[in-house]
């Protein structure tokens, strides 16, 4: 039984941490073991279930918007749309067909992990496609492009969060950036510019253009659900009354605060060049009042901000300072 559970905590351990059969391990050693092993299992988890509810919400998309009114979204999705239109092939074998060659891309590009995610995800998904059937919800056409565009994206967006993609045309995008020196975005626009062109010319115009909301839609989504509701903004400020302001924050604002050691690049004759530089995190809805009571405390503060995509632990929720 405890070889047994050893080699089940080693199936979530790093190289380093794996534990060799037959080895006594101290009570310490046991443990950290065990807490790493808690985190990695709790983490398994919470990816697992973004990716099962990314699947689900894609298919529903998909089968229950899209595929009934032929429209197409961008990227790999949007090619297998396109195609099973035309040629009236099976969604779930064209999904399969043409993310292989990303998923081989993405094991190159990002690592063995996000391989096997992703061809994971996206077999569950053309499983679930072929399998489970959604029933068609409206034939209105913009209600179609929004909607459709809206659990799609929802979908991708989960899956993101899961650790994996169940549309590979991103992992093309950062490959091609790499080698032609464009940003991700720039490609995947371009990818999609072809697309579209393409479903004007096979389809028709009206469906292209009921398609590129779809796409609007869908991308939207993603990232609502990938960067959350609250948007994070890291604001530094350099001030002479940096004590007054830094406390200002910590029992005004309760938002924590990190103190760099700083110094003056203009240099003064008979006066301290040092000072402090405060940093901390506020969401975009804190930024108006907190440079309300910087203002109140100095005037001629030098205050940078910047978007910040993701951020966790701290004191990044409010909450009283004891």
């Amino acid at each position: 039984m405890k070889n047994f559970w050893i080699k089940f905590v080693n199936l979530f351990l790093d190289k380093q941490d794996i534990i060799p059969e037959g080895e006594n391990i101290t009570r310490f050693k046991n443990a950290k073991v065990f807490y790493k092993f808690k985190v990695s299992f709790k983490q398994l988890l919470k990816e697992s279930l973004f990716i099962i509810t990314g699947i689900f919400a894609a298919a529903f998309g998909l089968e229950s918007f899209l595929l009934p009114n032929n429209f197409i979204d961008g990227g790999a999705t949007g090619i297998a749309l396109l195609i099973s239109g035309v040629a009236d092939m099976p969604l779930y074998w064209l999904i399969l067909i043409i993310n292989f060659p990303f998923v081989l891309l993405g094991l190159k590009v990002v690592g063995k992990q996000f391989a096997i995610k992703t061809s994971i995800a996206i077999g569950v998904l053309a499983l679930v496609i072929a399998t489970v059937h959604f029933p068609e919800v409206t034939d209105d056409k913009l209600l179609v492009a929004v909607f459709g565009g809206f659990f799609l994206g929802a979908g991708i967006g989960f899956a993101v969060r899961g650790g994996a993609v169940i549309d590979g045309t991103e992992v093309l995008a950062i490959f091609l950036s790499r080698k032609l020196g464009a940003s991700i975005g720039d490609i995947i626009m371009i990818v999609n510019v072809i697309i579209f062109s393409t479903a004007a010319y096979l389809l028709s115009i009206e469906a292209a253009l009921y398609s590129m909301i779809t796409y609007f839609a869908a991308s939207k989504t993603l990232d609502f659900v990938v960067e959350g509701i609250e948007e994070y903004i890291g604001v530094t400020i350099i001030s002479v009354h940096s004590e007054e302001i830094r406390q200002m924050i910590l029992h005004k604002m309760r938002r924590g605060v990190t103190i760099y050691k700083g110094e003056r690049g203009v240099k003064h004759q008979h006066t301290d060049d040092n000072l402090d530089i405060i940093y901390s995190v506020v969401t975009r809805l804190e930024l108006n009042r907190l440079n309300t009571e910087i203002l109140k405390i100095d005037k001629n503060a030098f205050v940078v901000m910047a978007s910040v995509k993701n951020a966790k632990g701290g004191m990044i929720k409010r909450r009283p300072l004891h």
